[in-house]
């Protein structure tokens, strides 16, 4: 026998009986033969304590729990239902040989053995513990001028979601990164780390970001704050400090400083976790944390027509697309070649992000849906439960009713959430002209086919609202 072999408690209330008979030469005889298959079961028991080894000891240092918890809770059902199957194979042999032996306590005796044994089994056996709602942890991602901040709103507004909107503007301001090469990948590694440690509710994170360095936990300098409901709720909400000025306060009711220790606790307390990011390109680079025990990630792509976006973006950041404005005015007949390559550039590096999350690699397999915005503002609220069904949390009345109120309102402002999503989608049809239509399509091609957008062929058609520029492509996702 392996030492350190310690006997089922059947097996001892058994050789206590022995002992009361005092059948001393019978005994060691019986005891060298038990023997003999405690070694044969041992076998099994070794076989299945192997398999309970093989839990990562990562899972038991990231939960920061007690092993032997760990086991109870992980250890699969198979492993476990042997072990029990062992047990009761021992006992059963042990019988039978009591009986060969001539042994059998009498039925009283053996009753209220069997008794005792069941109590102190039932005290050692682990209770299980009433399951908690899985915590989702929801990241939009998406680009500039894509209608994401109409979408996050689908996840601001329910009660039970921490939402954070566009957290990573601050490492943006604070890491200089060039385009393009391995400087490209260091951005993605820095976004994905800080995103890691914003789902496990680590808002200090921000803190080595933000400009000027908060005091003491105290910042009011979290960009948009007032785009996130968590973050302008009770208690975060501490009382307004007149003499601080707020770059950017809270929308609904007046607030001091961001306390980030009060956020950090209010993000623990919520059931499920939600950021918006623009900032996020690379969907391997995200890999770590779908793979991540202590997270459960669910990833929303969201994109838009080409077209669309860099209207939109040449209204919202003029500055940036001077050259683009200047190429229209003057008329000439090619625009610089750089500028149509970092256009090309992004539209690739989209579609590459899409095709992966279409593939569904195993690491990312139930955790990727793909959005156009256009169905989006078509059927905001089907596209919303499709993207509340996915991602495993309950569609609330709040949610729905946010819904009804903003998708039919008449505000259009450029960074406005609430319009009558249904006829704004298109409105940049009207107003591009057709060349610049031409130089997107020929730069984006692959990733509009891919997306289900239509190219046009002439202003007439671009300008036609009865001319539908969307194929039908129903739900991307895909389980």
């Amino acid at each position: 026998m392996e030492k350190g072999l310690s006997l089922p408690q059947d097996c001892r209330h058994f050789l206590h009986s022995l002992r009361m008979r005092s059948k001393y030469a019978l005994f060691l005889a019986f005891v060298v033969v038990v023997f003999v298959f405690i070694e044969k079961e041992n076998k099994i028991i070794s076989r299945v304590s192997d398999k309970l080894k093989q839990i990562p000891q990562s899972l038991v240092d990231a939960n920061s729990t007690d092993p032997a918890l760990v086991l109870a809770e992980n250890a699969s059902l198979l492993s476990l239902s042997e072990l029990d199957s062992a047990f009761l194979q021992l006992q059963r042999r042990l019988r039978n040989l009591s009986l060969q032996l001539g042994m059998e306590p009498p039925e009283e005796a053996e009753e209220e053995q069997r008794l005792e044994a069941e109590e102190e089994w039932e005290q050692l056996e682990p209770r299980p513990a009433a399951e908690a709602p899985p915590r989702r942890h929801v990241l939009l991602m998406a680009t500039t001028r894509t209608g994401s901040s109409f979408v996050g709103e689908f996840f601001n507004q329910q009660g039970n979601i921490f939402y954070l909107f566009e957290p990573l503007w601050h490492i943006e301001r604070t890491v200089s990164f060039e385009q393009g090469g391995a400087n490209a990948a260091g951005s993605a590694l820095v976004y994905r780390d800080v995103l890691k440690q914003l789902f496990l509710c680590d808002l200090y994170i921000l803190e080595h970001f933000i400009i000027p360095a908060p005091e003491d936990h105290l910042t009011q300098f979290v960009f948009r704050r007032g785009s996130s409901r968590s973050l302008c709720e009770d208690p975060v909400c501490t009382p307004l400090v007149k003499k601080v000025f707020e770059k950017y306060p809270c929308k609904n009711r007046r607030c001091g400083p961001l306390n980030m220790t009060l956020a950090a606790e209010a993000c623990h307390r919520k059931e499920h976790m939600a950021i918006k990011a623009v900032r996020i390109r690379q969907l391997e680079f995200l890999q770590p944390l779908a793979e991540d025990p202590r997270l459960d990630l669910r990833v929303i792509q969201l994109v838009r027509d080409p077209r669309a976006v860099l209207a939109s973006r040449m209204v919202a950041f003029a500055d940036k697309y001077e050259t683009w404005k200047k190429w229209l005015a003057k008329g000439q007949d090619q625009l610089r070649e750089e500028e149509v390559l970092r256009l090309k550039g992004n539209c690739e590096s989209i579609r590459l992000s899409a095709e992966l999350g279409l593939r569904q690699p195993a690491w990312l397999r139930g955790r990727y849906m793909l959005v156009r915005y256009e169905d989006v503002a078509l059927r905001p609220l089907q596209k919303a439960q499709e993207m509340y069904r996915f991602a495993g949390i309950p569609l609330t009345p709040q949610v729905e009713d946010w819904i009804q109120k903003n998708t039919q309102a008449a505000h259009d402002g450029i960074y406005s959430t609430q319009k009558n999503s249904s006829e704004q989608f298109e409105k940049w049809r009207f107003s591009m002209p057709f060349k610049l239509a031409q130089v997107v399509q020929a730069a984006c091609g692959p990733a509009m086919r891919l997306f289900g957008y239509k190219p046009v062929q002439d202003a007439a058609s671009l300008s036609n609202r009865s001319v539908s520029l969307l194929e039908e492509r129903g739900t991307f996702w895909v389980t």
